[in-house]
């Protein structure tokens, strides 16, 4: 795959740095670069942006993000052999690429960018940690949240659960935290042999707007209550929340008690985790 920028192939880069993909990372490499400008284009414009990126790897979707006019790129990588092929792309783009060495669960997102420019997160993110750090996103403190947009890659059974809405089968926490507090959808696939090593599933593109004012509620009770509904999700709801109060809840939110969790929407859950 030719260039997009002046830097060598990124399959030259990871022979020459000995980066085999390592399984304890859920680490995939990206070779394709028109595949890691497409995804930095899901985006949308990038000019005056500083993105966030977790999982670089050897810089695939770094280099298409700054070669797309990114005023700046925080890039968090866990894995200490990928600094130096991150080094050579920082020395191209000079000022434009930090690195930060570490566990993307333990970053303080929210006081990366202290300039004021406008944030966006867009990353092919390590399988084993993608859920938990689209959660944390989700459930930030303040609202609108500090980002413009999350453009993320995960397995396509993860991106079909983030964006279903109620009676399908995807349907669950996850898709209602997305539903209530982002407008999300699917860009597109990516078939197991665009990465190094490939996968043994098909990945998707997720791309998710935070919407300004989503329904009031409180983050700890909406928590709690799809955690119960969907942890029995095949049973009626006055069995699958007795432990919340089963039918007076119900009762309170106006609930049919005889529903099941995947049939209510984001806005009954929400009625329901209020009652709590």
């Amino acid at each position: 795959m030719a260039a997009i920028d002046g830097l060598p192939p990124l399959r030259d880069v990871i022979s020459r740095h000995g980066l085999d993909a390592k399984k304890a990372l859920g680490q995939n490499f990206l070779l394709d670069l028109n595949l890691t400008q497409k995804i930095a284009r899901t985006a949308g414009s990038l000019e005056g942006v500083t993105v966030i990126e977790v999982g670089p790897g050897p810089g695939g979707l770094t280099r298409a993000i700054l070669s797309l006019g990114a005023k700046k790129v925080i890039a968090i990588e866990r894995d200490s052999r990928c600094l130096p092929a991150l080094a050579e792309i920082s020395n191209h783009y000079p000022g434009r690429l930090e690195v930060i060495e570490g566990d993307a669960l333990r970053v303080d997102f929210e006081t990366l960018v202290t300039d004021g420019s406008p944030v966006k997160i867009i990353a092919n993110l390590p399988y084993n940690v993608g859920t938990q750090l689209l959660v944390n996103w989700l459930l930030s403190k303040s609202w609108p949240p500090f980002y413009q947009s999350l453009t993320l890659m995960f397995q396509r059974e993860v991106g079909l659960r983030i964006v279903a809405e109620e009676d399908d089968d995807h349907y669950g926490r996850l898709g209602v935290l997305c539903g209530w507090r982002t407008h999300a959808r699917m860009a597109f696939d990516v078939p197991p042999q665009a990465f190094t090593p490939p996968p043994k599933v098909t990945s998707s593109v997720v791309h998710l707007e935070p919407r300004e004012n989503p329904i009031a509620c409180r983050v700890e009770a909406l928590e709690r209550v799809t955690q119960v509904a969907f942890g029995q999700r095949r049973k009626m709801l006055r069995q699958s929340v007795k432990s919340l109060g089963g039918e007076a809840l119900l009762a309170k939110a106006e609930i049919d008690p005889q529903r099941r969790a995947e049939t209510l929407s984001v806005e009954e859950f929400c009625r329901l985790a209020n009652c709590l």
